[in-house]
């Protein structure tokens, strides 16, 4: 199944008008913070093209958060492919780093990471931006999304250190992917945009929720379908696509079919969902400011859903074939970050 499969979407998503000025300074600093250490690694990074994805789905933030969050975008996806299962033997490390990235957004902003390396630093300038003006419950709420996402990422290199890579079954697998496809603080991150917060009883209906849940489901499946050629060359099967093939002993033919009609079993389910957003208003009792609110919440995700199909359609982060000095750089799927200090430990 190919990158440039397509789906039905009933809403369409905006680019930010910011895209261009802040994808100049975003690469400058990428590269200025150490996140790649070679040129061919950098020209890799830049194929995958972010600062698009960020724009489509963080398209009415100010020129300057469109940069912060160019920034955050590239510090989630280095560490999914520079820290992942094609290195079992540095889990202890990686454990190591993930914990400070989680630890961030729960101290006092500005602070000195305990590991030092490029990405544990970056991220704590990015935090110092993106939590700035976020009431405490929206950054509690971030925090423990992007807390479950890079634990996710560490059982995932827990499972290769014990040789069990791959093995996940089709229950395990979906429960698995809504995890590490990231997608819950993406949702918050919208609100960050936007200098909103979806009200707190809203948020935790369970209408929101199942919504929120599908969203991730949806985005993880269609990321699967896109970029299987390429984890399927890389031998990685961490993919809807693969998943299915081996339980099922079906085609890959088949697989691909089925893991298509999984997909858009999501999405419809998400829109039905949508439709009844009003009710759950009502039946709030919520005022014409949280009513709006809540819109630009259901907003944030058809961004996300919109948003990152359209990027996932040409980025090079998941085309099936490169050449020259870009397809040796993501061959391996990693860009190298700079050296992690960790206590009596160099990573």
């Amino acid at each position: 199944m190919s990158q440039d499969v397509r789906f039905d979407l009933p809403f369409s998503t905006p680019v930010s008008e910011h895209l261009e000025y802040a994808r100049a300074r975003h690469l400058r600093w990428v590269w200025d913070m150490g996140l790649v250490r070679s040129r061919a690694g950098f020209d890799e990074y830049r194929s995958w093209d972010l600062p698009q994805a960020a724009a489509r789905t963080y398209p009415y933030a100010s020129a300057e958060d469109m940069v912060v969050l160019m920034n955050w975008f590239s510090l989630a996806f280095l560490f999914d492919d520079q820290f992942d299962a094609g290195r079992p033997d540095r889990a202890d490390v990686i454990a190591d780093v993930a914990r400070e990235l989680i630890a961030t957004p729960l101290r006092p902003a500005g602070g000195t990471p305990r590991v030092v390396c490029p990405i544990t630093v970056a991220w704590a300038q990015v935090w110092e931006h993106l939590s700035d003006g976020m009431s405490l419950t929206w950054q509690t709420r971030f925090a423990a999304s992007w807390g479950r996402f890079l634990v996710a990422h560490c059982e995932e290199v827990d499972l290769a250190a014990r040789g069990l890579a791959g093995t996940l079954g089709l229950d395990e697998y979906t429960a698995f992917r809504r995890r590490t496809v990231g997608i819950h603080h993406s949702i918050d991150a919208g609100e960050r945009s936007r200098g909103f917060e979806v009200p707190a009883r809203a948020m935790a209906h369970p209408l929101m929720e199942r919504m929120r849940d599908l969203a991730a489901d949806t985005i993880g499946f269609m990321n699967d379908i896109h970029s299987f050629e390429r984890e399927r060359r890389r031998g990685d099967g961490h993919n809807l696509i693969a998943v299915l093939h081996r339980e099922r002993g079906c085609s890959w033919e088949e697989a691909a079919a089925e893991a298509y009609r999984m997909t858009t079993a999501c999405l419809d389910e998400y829109l039905e969902l949508e439709a009844r957003v009003p009710r759950m208003c009502d039946e709030l009792a919520l005022d014409a400011d949280e009513r709006e609110r809540v819109d630009k919440g259901v907003q944030a995700i058809q961004h996300w859903i919109g948003g990152n199909y359209e990027w996932a359609l040409t980025s090079g982060r998941y085309a099936a074939s490169k050449e020259g000095e870009v397809a040796t750089a993501g061959h391996g799927g990693r860009r190298g970050t700079a050296r992690c200090r960790v206590p009596d430990f160099r990573c």
